[in-house]
Parts: structure tokens; sequence; C-alpha cells
């Protein structure tokens, strides 16, 4: 079975992600800032899946040097890496003239910053093995650019979006396989919403989307599917107005 490597998974998405893909058997690469979590989550996995690997490790993806040797070390602990699931990020930000720049700028090297460094480690070893599975999570707000708090958030999505079809382009024709999410509204730590907002999923539910979309390869998708694939042609062509009150 595969062996998968899952960022920013001591919580939320990522966490989820790896009970999910534990219960398919895949064997496990977890790393985040918060080992103790990891720690707990490796414990509950094992617990329920022993006979699988789980390998857990301390890491902040804005520290680049970091990115490179854990990514390495994992590859080289497991026997490789078939997939990489580049999920750590910030979901914090401020509308843009504020003075805030400070909450725009760790979000900008956060989510994109470190989702290049964590998509050039996982390049990196694709290419040694000619194998591997990149898997990006984005986010729906990157169908479109969005105002007040998330403005650099959404561009920071969609420049991760782009990031990975480029690379897709270049291993067009090779074993190597890309895969772009969009969530829409997900339960989760960073969102800083509850099942009360407006259209919101559970974790299980929309993390189960993203893994079933995972797991057969597809090179992108909106998820789940009801309502964000049919939302994301609307927001596309709402007017100005009417997004402004979506931020």
């Amino acid at each position: 079975m595969p062996t998968t490597l899952i960022t920013g998974a001591s919580s939320g998405l990522g966490a989820e992600m790896a009970r999910q893909l534990a219960d398919l058997g895949h064997d496990l690469a977890l790393c985040a800032r918060r080992t103790d979590r990891l720690d707990a989550l490796r414990d509950e996995i094992l617990a329920a899946h022993p006979d699988l690997r789980v390998s857990v490790k301390a890491l902040d993806v804005t520290d680049h040097d970091a990115v490179f040797g854990v990514f390495e070390e994992f590859a080289e602990e497991l026997g490789g890496l078939d997939k990489v699931i580049v999920n750590a990020g910030l979901g914090k930000g401020q509308p843009l003239g504020t003075g805030r720049f400070d909450a725009n700028k760790q979000t900008a090297e956060t989510n994109f910053i470190g989702a290049l460094a964590q998509t050039e480690a996982a390049a990196t070893i694709f290419r040694r093995q000619d194998a591997g599975h990149l898997v990006m999570v984005s986010s729906f707000s990157a169908l479109r650019g969005m105002p007040r708090n998330i403005t650099t958030y959404a561009a920071t999505k969609a420049a991760v979006a782009h990031l990975a079809e480029g690379f897709r382009a270049d291993v067009h024709g090779t074993p190597i396989k890309v895969t772009v999410l969009y969530p829409g509204y997900i339960v989760s730590e960073m969102s800083g919403t509850s099942a009360r907002t407006p259209l919101m999923t559970s974790t299980e539910k929309g993390v189960r989307s993203m893994v079933e979309t995972i797991v057969k390869e597809k090179a992108s998708a909106r998820v789940p599917a009801w309502p964000w694939a049919p939302l994301g042609f609307v927001i596309k062509h709402v007017p100005v107005g009417v997004l402004r009150r979506m931020g």
C-alpha cells in the first residue's frame, strides 16, 4: 500500500486525512509543529491499525532547510514516498491597507513560500524515484480574488494551485501525478468557523471527499462536490458587489 506524507497533520484536515488514509491501509509520514498532537495521533492510528507504519516528525514549514531535511528523512526511513500532501498553512489575514502587513506577510510566507519548499522537496524525491503523487491543498477561495480578511489567503491559495499545475505540465507523460484540491467550507481548527456557518461541511465528510479525490488521482476537484462544484461557476461570475459581501 502507499506511503503518504502529510504536512500540517497535527489537527483539522491533516489529522483527519491521516485517519482516513490509515483506514485505507496507507503507511504514514506525519509532520507538524505540535509534536504532542502528532504523537497522540500516531498512537490512535496504531491502536486501530497495528500493522501500519506511522512515522512522525516536528516541522515548521517556514524553516525551509528543515522541510528538505525532514522529507528526505521520511523517504529514507520508509523506503520512499508515494504521495505527499501539501496541507500546512495559515488562515489568518487582514484587509489590505489597514496596518496589518505583518499578518498578511506571515500568511503569504507560510502558505506560498512554505508550500514552494514542500513542493520542491517532494518533486526532488519524485524525480529521483521516477514516480510519486503530489497533492496540493488549495481552497475554493482561490477561484477568484476575495475581499477583507481572506484577500491575502485567497491569493496564496491561487498561487499554490498554479504552482502545482506548472509542475504537472513539467511531468506530463511520466509516472508522476499531481492533484489540486479546492475545499469549500469544512470545519477545521484553521477555519475558525463552526458547523452553524452556512454551507459548512463536517470535517469527516469534507475530508472523505478529499481522500476519494486523492485515491483516484484526479487532476483537480472542488470538494465536497455538492455544493462547491456548481458554486465554482457562480463565484467566477457574480458581480463585485455580491462578492464583497462574501468576505
